[in-house]
C-alpha cells in the first residue's frame, strides 16, 4: 500500500507497471492475492469504472493527472481471515525532480481514514513507510478534528497517533 502510493513514475506509465509495487512485500514471504490492486473509480455508483487500472494483468491505458484510482493490496488466508487497506488515490501533475531529467508524476492519497495501528507492527517498517504513515495521519487528524465533537476528536488523535 504505502510503495504504492509514494510511488513516482513518469508520463506514458501504465498500473499494470506499478502493480508489482504494492505486491513485492507480499512476494517476498511467498503470498501473494488474487484480485487487482487498484481500479478506476467513478460516480453515481460506477466503482470498478476504467480504463486505467492497476493489476498483474496487462493494461496499455496510461495513467494521466486527475485518475482516480484504488489502492487496495490485500491477503486472504483461506478459512481464516483477510485483510485489506484500501484509500482512493489521485494521479498528480508531472513535478520536477531534483536533479532528475524528466518531470514524475505521483499519487496522492484522498481517502481521510486513520490506518488501524493496532494491525500494524511498527518493527517491520523503513524509516520511509514509518514517515509516510505518520505524515498520512497527521493530515487525516488535522483535517478532520475540527469537523468532529470532542469525543470523536480524542479518538481520532489516537489512532493517528505516531509510530
Amino acid at each position: 500500500h504505502i510503495a504504492l502510493a509514494t510511488a513516482r513514475f513518469p508520463a506514458g506509465t501504465t498500473g499494470h507497471q506499478l502493480d508489482a509495487l504494492a505486491r513485492r512485500p507480499l512476494w517476498e514471504a511467498g503470498l501473494d492475492y488474487d484480485h487487482g490492486t487498484g481500479h478506476g473509480v467513478g460516480s453515481f455508483l460506477g466503482v470498478h469504472e476504467g480504463p486505467q487500472r492497476i493489476a498483474k494483468v496487462a493494461n496499455t491505458q496510461a495513467l494521466k493527472p486527475g485518475m482516480i484510482l484504488s489502492n487496495e493490496p490485500g491477503y486472504y488466508k483461506t478459512g481464516a481471515y483477510g485483510i485489506r487497506i484500501e484509500n482512493l488515490i489521485v494521479v498528480t501533475e508531472p513535478q520536477a525532480v531534483d536533479g532528475g531529467e524528466r518531470p514524475m508524476m505521483a499519487f496522492e492519497t484522498i481517502t481521510l481514514a486513520p490506518i488501524n495501528l493496532d494491525l500494524v507492527v511498527g518493527a517491520m517498517l523503513s524509516d520511509a513507510e514509518r514517515h509516510w504513515l505518520n505524515k498520512y495521519h497527521a493530515r487525516v487528524r488535522q483535517t478532520l478534528t475540527p469537523l468532529v465533537p470532542t469525543d470523536v476528536a480524542a479518538w481520532l488523535a489516537e489512532a493517528t497517533r505516531l509510530i
